[in-house]
């Protein structure tokens, strides 16, 4: 593994950590929204002053060390990916004459392309993590099926063996790809039209322009895959086997019947703290990212 490699899985750790510490609270009323019966809350504020009421304030931290460890990998094999992809469109770049100094201006087609594959790449292990984050984000409170990540992989898989901790994983893999293939791309862009309009190279950009530029594209990311998390969310929480409590065979089958018996509205439900936490989290994610490769690269 080369130093830049293991400077820019660095730098996304820092950014997923960052990530993981301010969006942690949205999140989770957005996996109660998503998951819960229609008409379960009457909307997010509803749903966090039920949490905080019945559960208390450290409950909209249930369920982080899963995230913190395991999206701290995610950001940093994202942006690990994302990186290496970039140099080699560089040299590509370099090589027929084309992206500038050192070939470092892609193309839109070739960053969506780099995002695509660190989508890819992250789902290998984003999708067990949000599964045992969902799980532990959903159970109850009062008699709780898990006591914490490590036994709820321990459960899982000594009931249904390692393709437990996957399930969902399809649907993982679109939402990944088609999700980060936009968000770096919208990133990536509006970072490069800030360096040529004021002629300056990256690490001279302000650092409130990585959080802004971040929230665009948390913004541009959550268009495009909030109905397909929306179903991810159905998955990771259904049952293993029809005895117990299994209502989808597939994420077809759950399209069908959240369509059938919900509505469209069930698609985009629990979106509200999603546009909330986007633009704090992922400017976390980006300005952690920007920093710390800032520090390493020096």
């Amino acid at each position: 593994m080369s130093t830049n490699t293991i400077k820019d899985l660095t730098a996304g750790t820092a950014g997923g950590i960052a990530q993981v510490l301010v969006g942690q609270p949205f999140d989770i009323v957005k996996v109660r929204m998503q998951t819960s019966p229609k008409g379960t809350y009457k909307g997010m504020l509803h749903c966090a002053t039920g949490i905080l009421k019945n559960e208390g304030p450290l409950a909209f931290y249930k369920g982080t060390l899963t995230p913190l460890l395991g999206i701290g990998v995610c950001v940093s094999i994202q942006f690990g990916a994302l990186e290496y992809a970039k140099r080699v469109f560089a040299a590509r770049n370099t090589a027929s004459g084309r992206g500038g100094e050192g070939g470092k201006m892609l193309s839109g087609g070739q960053l969506f392309i780099a995002g695509v594959g660190a989508g890819i790449a992250n789902g290998f292990v984003s999708g067990p993590v949000e599964h045992i984050r969902i799980r532990l984000q959903t159970q109850s409170n009062t008699n709780p099926m898990f006591a914490g990540p490590f036994d709820a992989i321990k459960k899982i898989t000594s009931q249904h063996g390692i393709p437990g901790l996957f399930k969902g994983q399809c649907v993982t893999f679109l939402r990944e790809s088609a999700g980060y293939g936009v968000y770096f791309l919208v990133y990536e862009k509006l970072i490069q039209h800030e360096m040529l309009t004021k002629g300056i190279r990256r690490e001279e950009i302000s650092p409130i322009n990585p959080v802004l530029y971040g929230a665009a594209a948390g913004y541009a990311l959550w268009a495009v895959i909030y109905p397909i998390d929306m179903i991810k969310s159905r998955m990771q929480t259904d049952g293993f086997t029809p005895s117990t409590g299994q209502r989808y065979t597939s994420a077809r089958d759950c399209v069908r019947k959240v369509w059938r018996t919900e509505g469209i509205g069930a698609f985009t439900r629990g979106l509200g703290p999603t546009l909330i936490r986007s633009p704090f989290a992922n400017g976390a994610t980006f300005l952690g990212f920007e920093l710390a490769s800032r520090l390493l690269y020096s």
